[in-house]
């Protein structure tokens, strides 16, 4: 399994698309086998989703994320956990004691329009 957490420095950031790093996780059998922490490669409809989707990444970790976004993540079969919030290392912790439960988007719809990674008024 692969997964990637937004990232804001040590803690999970509130929208997956501005966030400024991704810390990419791979998991096998229960452990932890590579972990890279990559720059946000950018802030366009339907980037991120391919981008991911051409990594193997199989689930992302965010605060919030888009209507649009969760689409898009839908149709390329990457599980999209929302509502989480915290230090990162503590969220894969719990992702692998399986304790890690999602909930509703941080985002609120239309907050994204028209903005990149440098928006500043996404209100989370």
């Amino acid at each position: 399994m692969k997964i990637a957490v937004s990232t804001d420095g040590d803690f999970v950031s509130a929208h997956f698309g501005r966030c400024p790093t991704f810390t990419v996780v791979e998991i096998d059998e229960g452990k932890i086998v590579n972990t890279e922490v990559i720059a946000n490669p950018g802030h366009h409809p339907g980037f991120l989703p391919q981008f991911f989707a051409e990594m193997g990444i199989n689930a992302v970790i965010a605060g919030g994320a888009g209507q649009r976004a969760q689409m898009l993540f839908d149709e390329k079969n990457i599980q999209l956990v929302l509502g989480i919030t915290g230090k990162v290392d503590e969220t894969i912790d719990m992702l692998l004691k399986g304790e890690l439960k999602g909930g509703e988007s941080l985002c609120r719809p239309g907050s994204g329009k028209g903005y990149g990674v440098d928006k500043t008024e996404c209100e989370h």
